[in-house]
């Protein structure tokens, strides 16, 4: 016992050793900015033009819908929306709460050469406003992950976050397992040629697959090869990736000609077939983007200075306990750092029965950090969650529980509340009041130091009654 303990202690303190991750996340997503989900933002979404059901495949409801009812003039309101949604004024006052880390959900769509404009509908346009809003991070000092928020194909059944309401799940096959290979490799190449990417440092592989292992074939080889995408790309751009080496020099400064070759001639066990392949596909999209977007590095860069100082990127996935039956472990992936996401809403059910009492017990007993680091998921940071509750919560109550949940998430490596904001409208009721970290602060449920908390032996008297999540 006394061994297994010390490893778990080992594996939980090497986070501080890992590149790029501050050493304690306070964070929030940026959600409904350039993944829209209409649920946050009621009356905007039908001033927008879009509707409301309540099944969302059957209705105007997401942005496929959306793209795809208005075709002429989708651009221009997305443009509208992306540009209002997520502004300076919300920066500074992430920066005055000190939050120092935003998760960014993006669509596959944002790389737009990714769309097949025959079946798939969505706005254009995204790229340029994720590069204003990284930008104004950068200079805030705060730090952002990548989240491949909705994938080709669709992730999960029925959910807004898809980008597309459908019962029709066709992510888990070669085809969009291929695409989205292809958008790492150009999202791993712009977060280190583009100095607005500065700030960047975790792309996640994909935001809450579906949860039963049986009904995602081939997932864990899809891990793997993420990982080795990433690495690829970092390796051709001569940043060092720790315990591998590129085996053949490259000679040209031109990157998208250096990514050629290497995805050509490498025969490294990093570069097979399908990773090749990715990278190949992802050479003409990064050539329209730097022309596109004036991105002279896409072209130019020199090894032997600026890159080899830069740290590789943290791979980041949803961790192994996500699903069950029998899933392949994130860790058997890892080349370099890697961190690993948990999510937890409690209003969704099947955490804890619908009473203070329970909610209290079960979160001031949570074992996951632990659960996670005996499987080699470490660091964990619990990357969504937030104060919705399944029955009336009085403000005490969202006192206590922003407090416990802080305290528990904190065990590892730190936090990312769902949402930094939402719609304060007559439509959208009190969604705000245990939705938004805004009004989270606002109200005086959450500490204005995120680090703090209002009490904290608030689970004292909890921690002797409960089993564990």
């Amino acid at each position: 016992m006394k061994s297994i303990f010390a490893l778990l202690t080992l594996l939980i303190s090497l986070q501080s050793s890992l590149a790029g991750i501050p050493d304690k996340i306070y964070g929030v997503n940026l959600g409904s900015w350039l993944v829209l989900e209409a649920w946050m933002l009621p009356q905007g979404w039908l001033d927008m033009g879009g509707q409301q059901c309540n099944d969302c495949s059957q209705c105007i409801a997401t942005e496929f819908a959306f793209a795809q009812a208005y075709p002429k003039t989708v651009d221009e309101i997305f443009d509208k929306h992306w540009s209002t949604w997520f502004t300076q004024d919300d920066v500074n006052q992430l920066k005055s709460l000190g939050i120092n880390t935003v998760r960014i959900p993006l669509g596959y769509w944002i790389v737009e050469a990714l769309v097949d404009r025959k079946t798939e509908f969505f706005p254009r346009g995204g790229i340029r406003q994720l590069i204003r809003g990284l930008k104004q991070l950068r200079d805030a000092g705060i730090a952002a992950i990548l989240d491949h928020h909705a994938l080709p194909g669709v992730q999960t059944p029925g959910q807004m976050f898809t980008g597309r309401c459908t019962s029709d799940v066709e992510f888990y096959t070669e085809a969009n397992y291929h695409r989205a290979l292809v958008w790492t490799a150009g999202m791993t190449a712009l977060t280190h040629l583009d100095p607005d990417f500065s700030s960047v440092f975790a792309i996640e592989a994909v935001n809450e697959p579906i949860m039963d292992a049986s009904q995602t074939p081939n997932y864990g080889d899809f891990q793997k090869n993420f990982v080795k995408v990433v690495r690829a790309v970092e390796l051709t751009l001569g940043i060092p990736v720790p315990g591998v080496q590129l085996d053949m020099k490259v000679q040209t400064k031109n990157f998208t000609s250096a990514l050629t070759s290497v995805a050509s001639t490498s025969t490294s066990d990093i570069f097979n077939a399908e990773v090749k392949s990715a990278l190949l596909a992802s050479v003409p999209i990064l050539v329209e983007l730097g022309f596109e977007l004036s991105i002279g590095s896409i072209f130019s860069f020199n090894l032997a200075t600026a890159n080899s100082q830069r740290e590789p990127l943290v791979t980041n996935f949803m961790d192994i306990n996500w699903q069950h039956n029998n899933p392949a472990n994130p860790a058997n992936a890892a080349i370099g750092p890697q961190g690993y996401d948990n999510h937890l809403y409690y209003s969704f059910g099947g955490v804890a029965d619908p009473n203070p009492e329970a909610y209290l017990t079960s979160i001031c007993n949570l074992n996951r950090v632990q659960n996670d680091a005996a499987l080699g998921n470490s660091p964990l940071w619990f990357g969504e969650w937030g104060l919705p509750t399944q029955f009336s919560a009085t403000d005490d109550f969202l006192n206590k529980w922003a407090d416990a949940q802080k305290l528990a998430y904190s065990q590892g490596r730190g936090w990312i509340f769902w949402n930094f904001k939402t719609e304060i409208s007559d439509l959208a009721g009190d969604l705000s009041r245990q939705w938004s970290y805004f009004d989270g602060v606002k109200r005086g449920y959450l500490t204005k130091d995120p680090s703090q908390v209002h009490d904290p032996h608030v689970c004292d008297s909890y921690r002797a009654n409960a089993t564990a999540t």
